[in-house]
């Protein structure tokens, strides 16, 4: 295929994401209002103290029911287009497996979460959560390392550098539990996460085209197709929210593009506004653990700036738009770094 031909192979793809997702979305919110998929407001953070300041800014959204676990949609429609259409042991099984083993531990959390009760309908614990996610990550690693043969990392503007099938399953691991809570974070806020992972998924979509990994750009174009039918329904006022399962899902597919494309050390970059919203809780934790001081209004950095007085559609549009720069950034990197 000619370069227009792979494009135009990916932006079918993406077609089919959307269209398959906006057909799907009636069903889901048939579903999610006849079981009452409500999602409970956070009350506690993860040391277990109250969140007044949070609870105060979202009181709005509770009072009327708001259904959660919208990711389902994506993880339906995601799977199906890339089965039917774009499945390759070499490029799109992996990258779907990882999408379906976050979805697999988010849907766990979002159940608790929709009909638990008392304290454990909070969700999973930190901890469970952690373990299974770091499972998912593990198992794939092995897969990647062994099964695929990958054991260096490349170090743009350097060169390959061989570590090994063992650290090469770790680093794995690690890049899908990072993404997998990093967009998991910054999913509080109509449009947010959607917007943020959708930019980074075409900025690794790009690399993977000018890589020559075409079936891997078509899912990371598939999924695209996705999130757009979700931003469709979530700008402001959002009619449903994708939940654990739809941002664990993103998250996890993510760290297995990313490490695919042989561009784990640009994975910061290119999510550099899920990084600092990451880093915004753990300095927020460790502060108030060690200090006992709020170095934040509140955690994470979108509920801080919300907090300041910033609209949410400012916060969204402009982080949508750090994020663009941050995904030319990562694409220019790699063209001149050695990844494409």
């Amino acid at each position: 295929m000619t370069i227009n031909d792979e494009m135009f192979y990916g932006l079918l793809l993406a077609l089919a994401g959307f269209l398959f997702s906006m057909v799907l979305t009636p069903f889901y919110t048939h579903f999610a209002y006849k079981y009452k998929f409500w999602k409970k407001q956070k009350q506690t953070t993860v040391d277990g103290k109250s969140l007044p300041v949070m609870t105060k800014l979202h009181a709005h959204k509770f009072k009327h029911v708001f259904p959660t676990m919208a990711g389902l949609i994506g993880v339906i429609a995601v799977t199906i287009v890339t089965w039917i259409f774009n499945l390759d042991r070499g490029q799109t099984w992996l990258p779907l497996v990882g999408f379906l083993g976050g979805a697999f531990v988010g849907v766990i959390d979002d159940v608790i979460n929709i009909f638990g009760s008392g304290r454990g309908a909070a969700g999973l614990r930190g901890p469970v959560k952690f373990f299974l996610i770091s499972a998912v990550g593990l198992l794939l690693g092995w897969f990647f390392a062994v099964k695929l043969g990958w054991t260096s990392i490349l170090i743009p503007f350097i060169d390959n550098i061989e570590v090994g099938v063992t650290t090469t399953i770790l680093i794995f691991a690690f890049a899908v539990v990072a993404t997998s809570n990093a967009v998991n974070i910054t999913d509080g806020l109509d449009g947010l996460s959607g917007g943020l992972a959708m930019l980074a998924y075409g900025a690794f979509g790009v690399i993977a085209l000018f890589q020559g990994n075409i079936l891997l750009f078509g899912f990371c174009m598939t999924v695209i197709g996705w999130l757009l039918s979700y931003i469709w329904f979530n700008v402001p006022p959002a009619r449903f929210m994708m939940g654990d399962t739809g941002s664990f899902a993103l998250g996890a597919g993510l760290g297995v593009v990313a490490m695919m494309t042989n561009s784990f050390l640009l994975l910061p970059i290119i999510c550099f506004p899920a990084v600092i919203e990451t880093l915004s809780s753990l300095i927020q934790l460790i502060s108030k653990k060690f200090f006992h001081k709020k170095v934040f209004i509140s955690a994470p950095l979108h509920h801080h700036l919300e907090a300041k007085g910033w609209g949410e559609a400012k916060i969204v549009m402009r982080f949508w738009i750090i994020a663009g720069v941050c995904a030319i950034v990562g694409i220019f990197i790699a063209a001149t770094g050695g990844a494409i």
